[in-house]
């Protein structure tokens, strides 16, 4: 054997623990943005795509840029700034859902409280006019009105 094939069997070797040394960093890097939910790397990891998508780095720039401004003025991130708009969305659909209930119920015990209050004054003109029968019946009274 020659000395050119023994250094190119280390050579090989040395290439292949680079590459397991470089495989574990990369994977110990990208486990701690996923697992530690480490956000803000979807404000690059947005607009590369799409640069790598589509080919058009002026799309991806100003994606980029306007992910910045987000983040600028309201202290959140596009992703965080939607995800609350759509809950608070949510939020206000369901009280406005619950005010009409409300309203609805309250509608219908009023209804309720009015007819139970024209059903009474029936009975009462009712038991008025029985009673009025009964004491004219007793009293021997033809039928005078009042």
């Amino acid at each position: 054997m020659s000395k050119l094939d023994i250094e190119t069997k280390y050579q090989i070797t040395y290439c292949s623990a680079m590459r397991l040394k470089l495989f574990k960093i990369f994977s110990i890097i990208l486990s701690y943005f996923f697992l530690t939910g480490f956000v803000p790397i979807l404000s690059f990891v947005g607009p590369s795509v799409t640069a790598i998508t589509s080919g058009n780095i002026y799309k991806a720039s100003a994606q980029f840029i306007v992910n910045q401004r987000i983040e600028k003025e309201t202290g959140k991130n596009s992703l965080t700034l939607i995800k609350e708009t759509l809950i608070k969305d949510e939020i206000d659909t369901k009280i406005q859902k619950n005010s009409f209930d409300e309203d609805f119920k309250q509608l219908i015990e009023t209804r309720i409280k009015m007819t139970k209050q024209k059903l009474d004054n029936q009975n009462l003109q009712k038991l008025l006019k029985k009673r009025i029968e009964i004491t004219r019946s007793i009293l021997n009274i033809n039928n005078t009105t009042q």
